[in-house]
């Protein structure tokens, strides 16, 4: 299976550091998001720990099979996050997001905890592939109020599980076969906090009309374009993406 990968990061309008990380590894086809937090230079540590972490752990036991491989990942990131941040009391409560892609075989494995979301874009449809840990998930689970009435809600921002924070983490590890000219999308809440399902459907159909000539000039393209609009409507985060095209 062939991959075109692109992917990104920004300060965005309002933030006085990016507290965000990614990390793109086309030789083992590993790609993350973390969106850090915790003051004192906490969200960033945090962050650029779970892109160290995740993927050395990956690698090393690449023989074991993918669900509990990457699950381990995240539970290692977990660890050892939770533990630096015990041993630098400044840093205490510091933990991160992740979601992250690892392509084995036919599928795509898929670890999140937080809010950082993976998308998939299959013909012309897109689809949230992952689910958000969050306050407003579980109200919504619970049927407490719809999506619209959600995105109103003030603790929109509160999760209920983050990597680093526990002494262990519960992860969520979904399958889905990758079908040629997938087009799969991850980010931080500062772009899909910013820009719509819609907006980001559209703007990747604008510019990779079609998947099956794709090129990295194009990926390149759409990462930086999204980016930018999620700037453009208020930039209020640290805003991350990742694009993958299979091919």
């Amino acid at each position: 299976m062939g991959l075109i990968a692109s992917g990104n990061t920004d300060i965005g309008r309002k933030r006085k550091t990016n507290q965000d990380s990614y990390h793109l590894d086309m030789e083992h086809k590993i790609f993350i998001v973390a969106d850090g937090m915790g003051g004192h230079n906490g969200g960033d540590i945090a962050s650029q720990m779970a892109v160290k972490v995740l993927p050395e752990y990956l690698v090393k036991n690449i023989e074991m099979e993918p669900v509990l491989l990457l699950t381990g990942s995240i539970k290692e990131s977990n660890r050892s996050i939770k533990h630096f941040g015990e041993t630098h009391p400044e840093l205490v409560g510091m933990g991160t997001t992740i979601v992250s892609f690892y392509f084995k075989g036919q599928n795509i494995y898929i670890g999140n905890v937080g809010d950082s979301r993976a998308y998939l874009v299959n013909h012309k449809k897109i689809f949230q592939l992952s689910r958000d840990h969050s306050l407003v998930q579980e109200k919504l689970n619970y049927g407490v109020y719809n999506r619209e009435q959600a995105a109103l809600d003030p603790q929109k921002n509160v999760l209920v599980r983050t990597v680093g924070f526990e002494d262990d983490v519960e992860v969520d590890v979904f399958v889905y076969k990758v079908n040629k000219n997938d087009i799969f999308f991850c980010c931080s809440d500062g772009l899909h906090g910013k820009v719509s399902d819609e907006d980001m459907l559209y703007l990747i159909n604008k510019h990779i009309p079609d998947p099956t000539v794709a090129t990295q000039a194009q990926a390149d393209l759409v990462i930086q374009t999204l980016i930018n609009q999620a700037n453009d409507n208020g930039g209020q985060d640290n805003i991350t993406a990742i694009l993958v095209i299979a091919q």
